[in-house]
This record gives C-alpha cells, sequence and structure tokens, in this order.
C-alpha cells in the first residue's frame, strides 16, 4: 500500500524552521568528474604545448615555392620575394590540381610579377633582356648557357607573360576586350616554342590555380569594408549596450509599462520593415533587370545585385508579414499568460535592483569564452600546420615513379630521375608518416571536444552563478538587509569550491550530444551526393532527435544548476529534484518557458531591430543628413550585419541575466509553496502581488495537471489576502 501511495513525481518539501536560503554547509559534489575534467584540461593543455611544438602557421600565412620554402617570410633569404610565380600556369588545367591541389609546375618566390611578354629564345641573345628574365630564373643560370640547355634542366621558363599578384601569387592579367579574352592587351601570345596561343588558352589554368578566386575577391573587399566602417560598427555596438542597459534600468521601474510598450514597439518596427519592402518592390517596377527571378539569378558574390531584383523584396515583405502575424497571433491567445509573466518579470526586477551586480556577469562569461574560443583557434591552427613537407614526382609523359614520394635535396642524381628525365621532384602537400601524424585526426577530435566541454562548463559556471545570487535574494525574509554581502561572487567561490564536478558533469553529457551533431552534420555533407534516401531519412530523423535531445538537456541541466546552488547536493540528484519539481508544477512551467522567454524575445528582437534599422540608413546612405559621413564600402550590408548580430548577443548576454533570474525565481516560488502556508508560523517568502497572480492562474485552470491537484492540500495553501510576507 505504501508504493500505491507514494506520489508520481516525489514527495513535496517539507516545512523547515532552520532554511534559510541557499545551504553553507555543503561538502563537494561529483568529485570523480572533477577529476576526471582536471585530467581531460591538462591533456588539453598538453596537446596543445605539442601543437605549438610541431605546427608552423607560417604554411598558412606564406606561399610555398617548389621546394617547401616559405616566400615573404622575414628573416630569410626569400623576405623579398613575397610573391609566387608558375614557370607554365597552363599546366594547371591538369585535373590532378583539384585532387593534388598542387600545379605540375616549377614554382619559385620573385620580388615582383613579370609585366612584359618574352620568350627565353629571343632574349638570350640580348644580355638586357635576359638579365631582367633571369629575375623569373633558379639560382646558377648565365648567358653561357645554351637554351636547349635551360629548358631541359628546368632552370627558366619558356615563355613570360604580363601577370598580376593576387594573395601573394603572379596570374596571368586576364582581360575581356571586343568580347574577346586578352593577356595583356593581345588575344594571343607565344608559349617559347614558337607556336602562337590563344589567350583563352590560359583561362582553365588560372581556374584551376585559383579554386577559391572568387571567394578570396569577395572576403578581400569585406576586409577593407571592414578597415573602412569598423569605429562606425563599435559606435552600433555601444548604442545596442546602452540601450540594452536603459531597457533593463526601466524594466526595473516600469516592467509592466514597458513590457506592453515593447510589445508595441516590435509590431510597428516589424510593420514598418513591410512597408519598405513594398516601396523597394514598388519603386523597381518598370527597371530593367528587376524582374529576374532569384533561380534564374544563382548565386552572385556581390550580394547587392540581389538588392536591385523585386523577388528578393517580395520575399523579405512575405517572410516579415508572415513574422508579425505570428506574433500577434500568439499575443491574443496568451493575453492571460502575459499578465502572470510580466509579474514574473517585475519579480525579477526588482531581484536585479538589489543585486546590480549581476548585470556585469555576463562580461566575465564573454571574457572567459573569448579564451575557450582563442585557445580552440590557435591550437586547431597549429596542429593542421604540424605537416612535414611532401615531395612527389611530376611528369608529363608516361613515367612509372609518377606521384612517388621523392627527396629534392638527392632528387637529379636518383634512379627516378634517371629513368624519367623531363620529371621534376615538387613539392606537394603537408603531411607525414610518423606515429604523431598518424593520429593527428584524434587530436583534432580532442580539440573540438574539448572546445565544446570547455564552453559549456564556462556557461553552466554562469547559470550556477546567477541561480545562487537570486535564490539568495528571494530567500531573504528582510529585504533587503538579509541578502548577503556580495552574492554574485559569494555564489561563484562556492560553485567553484564545491560544485566543479557538477558543472563539468553536466556539461560532459551537453557536449557528448553536441560532438554527435557535429558527426551527424558531417555524414550528411558526405552522403549529399547519395543516392540512397532511406539513408537520408534516417540521417534526417538522428539529426531532429539529437537537436531535440539537446534542447531538452539545456532545460534540464539548467533547473539542476539552480537546484545544486540552492542545496549543494550533486548532479543527478539536483536535476532529479528539479524535474520532479517542475512535473508538479506543470502548468506553471508552461507559463514560465513559453511566455516568459517570448517576451524577453522580443526585447532583444526590439533592440536588434531598432540599431538595425538604424545601421542600414546610416551605412546604406540612404539620409540625405548621413551621405558625406557613411563610409564608401564595396558591401553595405557587411557593417549592418555585423552591427545587428553583435547587437543581439549584447541584448542576450543582458537578458540572458533576466532568464536566469525568472527561472531561478520560479523554482524556489514552487519550493516556497510546498515549504510553508502564509501563517504567521510559516510566512511565505515571496511578495503577495507574485502568489495572487500565480495562484489565481492555477486556480483558473481547471485543466490543471492531477498530479499538481493531488499535491496541493487546500486546507493548508489557500490564496492569500493583501498581506505583503515577503
Amino acid at each position: 500500500m505504501e508504493m500505491e501511495d507514494k506520489p508520481k513525481y516525489g514527495q513535496p518539501r517539507k516545512y523547515d524552521p532552520t532554511f534559510k536560503g541557499p545551504i553553507q554547509n555543503r561538502g563537494c559534489t561529483d568529485i570523480v568528474c572533477c577529476i576526471f575534467f582536471i585530467l581531460a584540461v591538462l591533456g588539453y593543455i598538453a596537446v596543445g604545448i605539442l601543437a605549438w611544438s610541431q605546427g608552423d602557421p607560417r604554411k598558412v600565412i606564406y606561399p610555398t615555392d617548389s621546394r617547401g620554402q616559405f616566400c615573404g617570410q622575414a628573416g630569410t633569404p626569400l623576405e623579398n620575394k613575397q610573391f609566387l610565380f608558375y614557370f607554365n600556369i597552363m599546366k594547371c588545367a591538369s585535373p590532378m590540381v583539384l585532387l593534388e591541389f598542387q600545379c605540375p609546375t616549377t614554382q619559385m618566390c620573385v620580388e615582383s610579377c613579370p609585366d612584359k611578354f618574352m620568350t627565353l629564345v629571343k632574349v638570350h641573345s640580348n644580355q638586357k633582356d635576359f638579365d631582367y628574365y633571369k629575375n623569373f630564373c633558379k639560382e646558377g643560370v648565365t648567358s653561357s648557357m645554351g637554351v636547349p640547355q635551360i629548358l631541359s634542366e628546368g632552370l627558366c621558363p619558356a615563355m613570360l607573360m604580363p601577370s598580376k599578384p593576387f594573395t601573394r601569387r603572379c596570374f596571368p592579367s586576364l582581360g575581356m576586350k571586343g568580347g574577346v579574352i586578352t593577356v595583356g592587351n593581345s588575344s594571343t601570345f607565344e608559349d617559347g616554342t614558337g607556336k602562337i596561343r590563344n589567350a583563352k588558352d590560359l583561362v582553365d589554368g588560372v581556374k584551376n590555380a585559383t579554386v577559391v578566386i572568387e571567394a578570396r575577391q569577395v572576403v578581400m573587399k569585406i576586409f577593407e569594408d571592414y578597415t573602412q566602417s569598423w569605429y562606425w560598427i563599435i559606435i552600433g555596438l555601444v548604442i545596442a549596450m546602452l540601450t540594452s542597459l536603459l531597457f533593463i534600468v526601466l524594466l526595473r521601474f516600469l516592467a509592466g509599462i514597458m513590457i506592453w510598450v515593447m510589445i508595441a514597439m516590435v509590431i510597428l518596427v516589424i510593420g514598418y520593415g513591410i512597408f519598405h519592402c513594398y516601396m523597394e518592390y514598388a519603386s523597381l517596377k518598370g527597371e530593367p533587370g528587376a524582374n529576374v527571378t532569384l533561380q534564374e539569378l544563382g548565386f552572385q558574390t556581390d550580394l547587392s545585385v540581389y538588392l536591385q531584383i523585386r523577388d528578393t523584396w517580395l520575399a523579405f515583405m512575405i517572410i516579415l508579414a508572415i513574422v508579425d502575424v505570428i506574433i500577434i497571433l500568439l499575443l491574443i491567445f496568451l493575453r492571460k499568460r502575459i499578465l502572470i509573466a510580466v509579474a514574473l518579470i517585475k519579480e525579477s526586477s526588482k531581484a536585479i535592483g538589489h543585486v546590480m551586480c549581476s548585470l556585469l556577469y555576463p562580461l566575465i562569461t564573454f571574457f572567459l569564452l573569448v579564451l575557450v574560443i582563442a585557445y580552440w583557434a590557435v591550437t586547431a591552427v597549429f596542429l593542421s600546420t604540424s605537416n612535414e613537407p611532401i615531395y612527389k614526382v611530376f611528369n608529363e609523359t608516361a613515367c612509372e615513379y609518377s606521384r612517388a614520394t621523392c627527396n629534392p635535396a638527392n632528387y637529379s642524381t636518383s634512379p627516378m630521375k634517371t629513368q624519367c628525365p623531363n620529371s621534376q621532384c615538387l613539392f606537394a602537400f603537408y603531411g607525414g608518416e610518423t606515429a604523431y601524424h598518424k593520429y593527428l585526426i584524434g587530436l583534432q577530435f580532442y580539440n573540438v571536444f574539448l572546445f565544446f566541454w570547455c564552453a559549456n562548463f564556462v556557461t553552466a559556471l554562469g547559470q550556477m552563478t546567477l541561480a545562487g545570487a537570486f535564490a539568495s535574494y528571494y530567500w531573504a525574509f528582510s529585504k533587503p538587509a538579509d541578502i548577503p554581502a556580495f552574492p554574485v561572487f559569494s555564489a561563484m567561490g562556492r560553485a567553484l569550491r564545491y560544485h566543479t564536478g557538477t558543472l563539468a558533469f553536466g556539461s560532459l553529457i551537453l557536449s557528448i550530444i553536441q560532438i554527435i551533431r557535429v558527426l551527424l552534420e558531417y555524414l550528411d555533407h558526405k552522403l549529399k551526393g547519395a543516392q540512397n534516401k532511406f539513408a537520408k531519412f534516417l540521417l534526417c530523423c538522428l539529426k531532429c532527435c539529437f537537436w531535440c535531445l539537446e534542447k531538452f538537456v539545456k532545460f534540464l541541466n539548467r533547473n539542476a544548476y539552480i537546484m545544486v546552488a540552492i542545496y549543494g547536493k550533486n548532479f543527478c540528484t539536483s536535476a532529479r529534484d528539479a524535474f520532479f519539481l517542475l512535473m508538479r508544477n506543470m502548468i506553471r512551467v508552461a507559463v514560465l518557458d513559453k511566455v516568459t522567454d517570448f517576451l524577453l524575445f522580443l526585447g532583444k528582437l526590439l533592440i536588434v531591430g531598432l540599431v538595425g534599422v538604424f545601421a542600414f540608413f546610416f551605412f546604406s546612405g540612404r539620409v540625405k543628413a548621413f551621405e558625406n559621413t557613411a563610409p564608401h564600402l564595396h558591401y553595405y550590408w557587411v557593417p549592418i550585419l555585423t552591427v545587428v548580430i553583435g547587437s543581439y548577443l549584447i541584448a542576450h548576454g543582458f537578458f540572458s541575466v533576466y532568464a536566469m533570474c525568472v527561472d531561478t525565481l520560479f523554482l524556489c516560488f514552487c519550493e516556497d509553496l510546498e515549504r510553508n502556508d502564509g501563517s504567521a508560523a510559516r510566512p511565505y517568502y515571496m511578495s503577495s502581488t507574485l502568489h495572487e497572480i500565480l495562484w489565481k492562474d492555477k486556480a483558473e485552470d481547471p485543466s490543471g495537471s492531477s498530479a499538481l491537484q493531488q499535491e496541493a492540500e487546500d486546507d493548508r495553501i489557500k490564496p492569500q489576502t493583501e498581506d505583503d510576507n515577503a
């Protein structure tokens, strides 16, 4: 019978006269996981040291010649030779280039790219021209050597053509004249063997040699835009920060009014967006080329092209209209719940008002996350550049040693050179056969996994710290007299001293799920060209399931950390207690997790919308007052997008404090209802307003969960009058 009478979601909390908030006398929790986490971090540091000792970021920064030397590297003989020159760029048209990322032609570092047409045959008899030509030859070339000898030994290219440097590499100066491809203003050129070639023959070579040339051009333009607008971007982010801070301060004193003003302004801002899109759509009517569809246009590196066609503005208008309608419908259906959410936000405003330093804590989280990201990025770069240079045999004719590994130091006297006299031993790529190089993939995986673990640990530390601070506020009977001094730092000290293992445990579970999601995304990328529909369907289902699992674990971890901050128990016990407490208050959880988060999201949306609209009019030059002030940019959307994303992150940082405060106060409220009954002997710690509106919500909901109704003892807990016991 005892088993049958046991509540489904655990026993409610009993009255404890000694309980005054977060437990001070607590012990260390999840010690095994704490030790495991410390060892993992020490291993992470060891991986970083190993990568830094083996890696060489110069492989990313500088182009590499056929000998594996870095062009333009300071402190080397090639310091002044910063450009990479290809002896025969047309050989880059080989399909092997796309497989091995290396042109089968000699490459050397030069001080400048050639600026004129020349052939070795013609310049050999002219000493002045030959002296210029030797700048693009290997060392040891003299005029006493014959042309056949120079070409057979691969000491000089057969020809030079006008070239321009791009990404520190010399590429032919291709252009278009009267619909004909030209190089150096000429549609033909002599290839050094007496043949006249068309300039279009260079196109395939240039395409393969610059597989990412268009993307790099866009990157360079974006970089230039940042150099021109970085200070205006900073000003925009400062405006976003001040707006967020002003909004938080106003919420402290005018929470109810500010919420409704925020809702109205969000609708108005989105409404203005719809109006602006319609005006742009209408203004393009009749414009040449404006009726081209997005499908016909395809992908363009110049994104401003999309703003010149009507379909783009029509798509923007439809998306904004759908968002506006969804928000309005949600507000209509949740109008009663919004009143309850406003009461929670009001109470949170009071808590933040008494714990103002909590608004600065996101800066600590941000700083720690920057350290984690920087360490991961630097380690990843050093790991990826810790390979050794690999040289391979390149030959235009049939050769049994073609693509075989070779040593350039003694290649001229090797059997491979004897059997393949026209072959060359050229730098191919970076790799290695040692045990270290074999486990590089594993080290990179470890780097990614520890990045997730450390980043989640930092986030969890912030959540537990804020939860402990706001719990200290809630359980202070006389506010602010009973609130401990420096609640944020006290809570952070307790979290690090006693619960490092618990933080590591919760973040480990989340990191495992996230790394599985990364692997699923990698598999999805690999299977994009596959025709197996069942595999695609199964992969899609797995991605969806793990996405939902990640969201649930984040929600459970968040509430578990709140319980740990209050009671000091281990992760599993706290997660179980938090889950049972939420299940005993299922209806109220719906109010908190849906409506309150929705209102806080609208606050972020409002700040992003206001700053984004201001940035749009400033950087696009639509306002005459800013025409002379705004910088001239290739893509004005670059600073706008940066300001919008930065504004969201800033607003999220401030509002995350509110969200954590709401969650903490809600769990404390549920505990308060179970522990106390509002009598003089067992008074509530909550304010009478908060108690009245949350209890009223429960009383008005006849479809409340049976578990909640069974647990509520009507003769013990009754709606209170206007007494403010808190």
